[in-house]
């Protein structure tokens, strides 16, 4: 049975630890409303620009002068994984999420024979990830220092994994991410982005191109794999917030429930000690 000193220190620490989380969860509410803006206002965009690559896709269908990224290598020998996660933890389930899916792409992948290339974004995903697949991770991109994440260090990231595939490092690009639903709910998503894959459209019969579709697809193909990766990163972000505002709105509520445990035990404890006096004080004044 612990000490009176004890549990007044246990309920002193939690109490702390409550000031904390709440605080957390104040900031990540704060966060999680312009992080979700930014994601749903990029979706739009993103949508739109797969459409238009889409409809000229179709029209190119799979001739020879079709682009590489369009294209392929005509293998899919190597995959290369590019695992977006957070550089924070405290997130709940966030980054293990994404990394289980990971995970297993990466081992169906190898099931079948494939080469695996991983290439992470984020801390959280590479200290998960290198425990299994150490020898398989090819690159790391740092975000710790990125307040605000812009396209800029979607071009960066796009960049690295364009020249790794038309370096032939790489036949198969994907993506791993949480879509944002809501602060409750991420959905772990994986996306190919090389080659790129599009919805079913009927062949636009309206427009005449001026250059042909292959050039158009040639300049807009390597921005569509930079707009990919931003939306997927404005998507992690939003959803970092809300798993943290989440996470920090359970530990902050559990925090609550072990005050109120250790209080009571405080108090019955005291009460114990109190009477066991009385009666020491009692039992002593009757024997004299």
């Amino acid at each position: 049975m612990p000490s009176l000193k004890d549990l007044k220190n246990k309920i002193a620490s939690v109490k702390n630890t409550r000031k904390i989380t709440k605080a957390m969860q104040m900031v990540s509410a704060a966060k999680l409303r312009r992080a979700q803006d930014a994601a749903e206002a990029a979706r739009p965009y993103a949508e739109r620009m797969n459409a238009v690559m889409g409809g000229l896709a179709s029209s190119v269908g799979t001739s020879a002068s079709a682009p590489r990224l369009l294209a392929g290598t005509g293998s899919d020998q190597v995959h290369l994984l590019v695992v977006m996660t957070s550089e924070r933890g405290l997130c709940g389930g966030f980054n293990s999420t994404i990394v289980r899916l990971a995970r297993a792409k990466a081992n169906e992948l190898v099931a079948a024979g494939k080469t695996v290339k991983i290439l992470t974004v984020g801390k959280k995903g590479r200290e998960q990830l290198r425990r299994d697949y150490a020898a398989n991770m090819v690159g790391h991109v740092d975000m710790a220092d990125v307040k605000r994440v812009g396209y800029v260090n979607a071009l960066t990231i796009a960049r690295d994994v364009l020249a790794r595939f038309e370096a032939g490092e790489c036949d198969v690009v994907t993506i791993f991410y949480n879509r944002f639903q809501s602060v409750i709910a991420q959905i772990p998503t994986a996306q190919q982005v090389i080659p790129a894959k599009f919805e079913a459209a009927a062949p636009n019969a309206l427009y005449d191109y001026e250059p042909s579709e292959e050039a158009i697809l040639a300049d807009l193909l390597p921005r569509g794999v930079a707009t990919q990766i931003f939306t997927a990163l404005l998507e992690n972000g939003a959803s970092e917030q809300g798993a943290r505002m989440s996470a920090m709105d359970n530990a902050t509520r559990n925090a609550g429930d072990m005050i109120t445990k250790y209080t009571t035990i405080y108090n019955r404890s005291r009460q114990a000690a109190i009477t066991k006096e009385l009666i020491e004080i009692i039992s002593g004044a009757e024997a004299l």
